[in-house]
């Protein structure tokens, strides 16, 4: 089959399923594997150039709903009669179903079933570590400073949080993301702060940002040596490398429960 994916947690997934040799065509943010970068690409995720898609004729391409706005291109896609396929992901439960159902569609449902089944089981494993913590920290995530957005309860960063031994300290929003402001943080007293700003590079994260705003410094010690800048592809796409996140996550907040876990193999072999 000839693939396209246009977002980057689908190429991800699509390299967990083994698939990266089918794409003949990749949005302009797919940065990850490596393997696949040769490929031409069509444009940010919001701005596809579909007369430049289809001309790559494709037997299917993946859209997501989990980037907003990507119903523009859908509409494209449907009038246009690509065959495509549109996912949603909005939870680890969600990532493992997508990697069952693009499976189904390559014709790889075997290997899919494989690849879930072993994805499942390093959640259940960190989820059983989790119910061993003895202090269960507050972690506010920010997606991005000005104006400041942070993941809420329909979430998959919630749920990444509770694996690792964490609570996302807005776990009580009844939405996938928040825009809140700085003394909503402060009243909710983050034990950490992890700053994992979409579509920014790990090097061009500032952390004087979050120092310079009123109330920082009447932070505990503690509380200032717990600022993280973490790595945005491993937090803001929901993809299975959430839980490469969630490893290094669960070994900042607790490495004496979770120090001896390993990735699955399958995703070793994909670093």
């Amino acid at each position: 089959m000839r693939l396209i994916s246009i977002c980057p947690s689908n190429t991800e997934l699509l390299a967990y399923l083994g698939l990266t040799e089918n794409l003949v065509g990749l949005d302009d943010f797919s940065d990850w594997p490596l393997s696949v970068q040769h490929l031409p690409k069509l444009g940010p995720d919001l701005s596809i150039d579909i007369d430049a898609l289809e001309a790559l004729n494709p037997d299917l391409v993946l859209a997501s709903l989990s980037v907003p706005g990507m119903e523009k291109n859908v509409n494209e896609l449907v009038a246009r009669g690509i065959p495509h396929l549109v996912l949603d992901p909005q939870s680890l439960n969600d990532i493992a179903e997508d990697l069952l159902t693009v499976g189904n569609a390559c014709g790889i449902s075997p290997h899919a079933e494989v690849v879930a089944t072993a994805y499942e089981s390093f959640v259940r494993e960190m989820n059983k570590r989790a119910a061993t913590v003895e202090k269960t920290p507050e972690l506010y995530w920010e997606w991005w400073p000005k104006p400041i957005f942070t993941p809420g309860k329909i979430n998959w960063l919630t749920e990444v949080s509770e694996i690792s031994g964490g609570r996302n300290i807005f776990r009580d929003v009844e939405l996938a993301s928040i825009q809140t402001d700085w003394d909503d943080v402060m009243r909710r007293n983050p034990d950490y702060i992890f700053l994992a700003w979409v579509g920014v590079r790990l090097d061009k994260v500032n952390t004087k940002v979050v120092e310079k705003r009123p109330g920082f410094d009447g932070l505990t010690d503690e509380q200032k040596s717990h600022l993280y800048i973490m790595e945005e592809e491993l937090y803001c796409r929901p993809s299975p490398r959430l839980l490469e996140g969630a490893l290094k996550l669960s070994n900042i907040l607790h490495p004496d429960i979770y120090g001896d876990l390993e990735l699955p193999l399958w995703i070793k072999h994909n670093k």
